[in-house]
């Protein structure tokens, strides 16, 4: 019987996991913590899981539209997000979800690993990446490190620096307080 054949990014390498992304951060000297948990896959299940674990908790997204544009976009869990509103703000038209197959090939993770680390594994340099302002004046911040059985809390300053060292710097996006008039 064949083994199934590992996960490959777009250019065929073997994407990097969570010990690749720690040994990063060890090596760029940005402090972080890590906790294992069973596997989430929405806010909802983090949420319940989570507990008093304190700080900034995400929703992300990774978004294209119809030109191949890649935006990973990271949030406050609570936020509603309109890609309507998401798309005029990041300077195009429609947004759509991207694919499982994408996800794989552009950022080497599953569903429910969805987090700015994953940008360690974009070898195109195709992915944007977009962070909510207010969710960055919490700390610390809370992510997947490439897998959704894990939770990693970082200060902003850190997260900054790893995703300026892979060459990703972010935008940053004010979400809008109330009901968008569109």
């Amino acid at each position: 019987m064949n083994k199934p054949s590992q996960p490959r990014l777009i250019d065929g390498s073997v994407p990097a996991g969570p010990q690749d992304l720690f040994t990063r951060l060890e090596s760029l000297q940005i402090p972080f913590l890590n906790q294992g948990h069973p596997p989430v896959y929405t806010v909802e299940e983090a949420r319940t899981l989570r507990g008093a674990l304190p700080g900034a908790h995400s929703k992300n997204l990774f978004l294209r539209d119809k030109k191949e544009n890649h935006w990973l976009v990271s949030c406050l869990s609570e936020r509603t997000v309109d890609l309507g509103w998401l798309a005029h703000e990041l300077g195009t038209k429609r947004l759509t979800f991207c694919s499982k197959r994408r996800l794989m090939a552009y950022l080497g993770i599953r569903p429910g690993s969805v987090s700015p680390f994953a940008v360690l594994n974009d070898v195109t340099g195709i992915v944007k990446v977009a962070l909510d302002q207010e969710m960055l004046e919490r700390e610390p911040l809370n992510f997947h490190p490439l897998d959704n059985a894990q939770t990693t809390s970082i200060a902003k300053k850190g997260l900054l620096r790893f995703l300026d060292e892979v060459a990703h710097p972010p935008r940053m996006l004010r979400f809008p307080n109330e009901e968008i008039p569109w």
